[in-house]
């Protein structure tokens, strides 16, 4: 008789090895155990093809819990062992490497050549000079924020950490970067969860965000309070002030931090009560055109005390951010900055759809502004910001080559904390302590340590930015240009990036002379009073 081996073979030879060995009756300690085992693997077997919630295990029983076991660890597997060092998900391998060496002063020098296929498509790099110079001074790195109706300009670095809330990240690392942030002379984003006591706690230099939430000045009923705005924006280390439009993991789409999650620290930070379902809007109530946008921005100004103001989005349908640019000009109110974020930014949890699938990438993103201002005559007086998957010197080289003028990291400044991409901060279980609000696995983040790498990697990473510009034969940030930076089209064809796209000469839009129709047309279908194009 042929013996075949099917789905029920492994709950077969559980059930007959347990009465197997309950026959012969061991006396020896690990033939218990042995009992032991086969007595639970035989009653799982029995609960597998009893319960009614999964095919598989009614199909295999006992064995069929192997599926679930691979399935668990199959990211850490992946990411260990099989994962190769320039393969993005969402960061490399090398890209994570880079900056742990840079934040523990480990040597980053690149044995026996890049790794990199020089000759893939999409590949970027810097053009250097036959007459380079010396290598300039990274501490010069710094730009003004604050144009002509701004009292307080404030001089930032060209790369400082990008907006994480307090509550999305524990206290101990909220602690850790704004500490390092002022051991390194730059700024720290608030995030739309306000300031917490553990911004204030280390005196760095703080951007604070307001989002649709008003987290932190706003009334019972969740509406901005021009009083509360006031108390904590006057604070000398609160040096600008961000409205948050959109952020590039969830564009247009809101947020809930459940009750549960709304600790007495969290409700105080916030203005919330606790253990209430904090509710961030997909837009704000304190505007509806782009003019009354404008005169928002304007009271955000004045009750600040007169500190530069300006505000984040990822870039979506294009007539409307040519509406706000249309209400600057009408009521005579700029801005002094605006931040750039893409459709490839980070966040602990957004749906999978907005994450991959809403959004303009950042670096079209940036081009289509930085165009827009540059064609309204108003470049001159705002500063851009750029964020969204920067880690390295060339990535900060890349954005302000095209038209950004400084870089904020998220990502990049927490794996300086310790982050290792485990893919787990919507579980409240991060192995690190980064984003957790579990005191016990947040107390594993020694405060003193993190802070000296997050202060590390960004002078690093700033020192191996003058390098570059040295050998391009530039002497600041400010002076790369779209021609210093070559892309890849295909394996015989490079290309500078001032002859892959429009690059608008100033009022060009005001005169109707755009060469590109996409800017003309964007830009005749908005209007000041809506965002609804004509």
């Amino acid at each position: 008789m042929k013996i075949r081996f099917g789905r029920y073979t492994a709950f077969a030879l559980c059930v007959t090895g347990f009465l197997v060995t309950l026959w012969l009756m061991p006396e020896s300690f690990w033939g218990g155990v042995l009992l032991l085992v086969l007595c639970v693997l035989s009653l799982l077997g029995i609960w597998d093809l009893l319960q009614t919630r999964h095919s598989v295990l009614r199909n295999y029983p006992v064995i069929g819990h192997v599926r679930w076991l691979v399935e668990m660890i199959r990211p850490e597997f992946r990411q260990y062992l099989m994962e190769s060092e320039t393969e993005a998900t969402p960061f490399s391998r090398a890209q994570r490497s880079l900056v742990y060496r840079r934040a523990k002063e480990a040597p980053s020098e690149h044995p026996f050549g890049t790794m990199m296929d020089v000759y893939a498509d999409d590949y970027e790099f810097i053009q250097q000079s036959l007459m380079p110079i010396e290598t300039p001074d990274p501490k010069g790195f710094r730009i003004i924020i604050g144009n002509d109706q701004c009292s307080q300009p404030y001089s930032a670095s060209i790369f400082n950490i990008s907006a994480m809330s307090f509550g999305a990240l524990s206290a101990n690392a909220i602690r850790a970067l704004n500490k390092g942030a002022r051991l390194g002379g730059f700024y720290h984003d608030t995030g739309e969860g306000s300031i917490s006591p553990y911004h204030r706690e280390n005196g760095g230099d703080v951007v604070w965000q307001v989002a649709s939430g008003y987290f932190g000045c706003r009334d019972s009923e969740g509406r901005f309070d021009p009083a509360r705005f006031a108390s904590q924006a006057v604070a000398p280390q609160v040096k600008m002030i961000e409205l948050k439009l959109s952020q590039g993991a969830k564009p247009g789409h809101g947020g809930v931090l459940p009750g549960a999650k709304v600790t007495p620290e969290i409700a105080m930070t916030r203005g919330v009560p606790v253990g209430v379902d904090c509710i961030s809007p997909a837009r704000h109530s304190a505007f509806n055109t782009p003019l009354e946008m404008m005169a928002f921005l304007q009271q955000l100004r004045e009750l600040s005390g007169g500190k530069p103001v300006g505000f984040k989005l990822c870039i979506g349908l294009p007539w409307e951010f040519m509406a706000i640019v249309k209400a600057m000009l009408a009521t005579g109110i700029v801005p002094d900055f605006i931040v750039i974020d893409g459709g490839e930014g980070g966040t602990g949890a957004a749906p999978v759809e907005f994450s991959d699938h809403i959004g303009v990438p950042m670096r079209e993103g940036l081009l289509f502004v930085h165009n827009t201002l540059v064609g309204a005559g108003l470049r001159h007086k705002i500063r851009i910001g750029a964020a969204g998957k920067l880690i390295s010197a060339f990535d900060v080289a890349a954005v302000l080559a095209i038209g950004a003028d400084w870089v904020n990291s998220a990502r990049g400044f927490m794996f300086a904390l310790g982050c290792i991409q485990s893919l787990s901060c919507h579980t409240n279980r991060c192995p690190a302590g980064v984003a957790t609000q579990d005191l016990k696995r947040s107390r594993a983040l020694v405060v003193p340590d993190k802070a000296e790498r997050v202060w590390r990697y960004h002078e690093r990473t700033v020192e191996a930015l003058a390098d570059m510009l040295g050998a391009a034969g530039l002497r600041h940030p400010d002076d790369l240009r779209p021609h210093h930076l070559v892309h890849r089209i295909s394996s015989t064809e490079l290309r500078q990036f001032d002859r892959m796209h429009y690059f608008a000469e100033p009022n060009d839009l005001l005169e109707k002379r755009a060469a590109a129709a996409f800017y003309q047309d964007n830009w005749d279908m908005a209007r000041a009073e809506s965002f609804v194009r004509v």
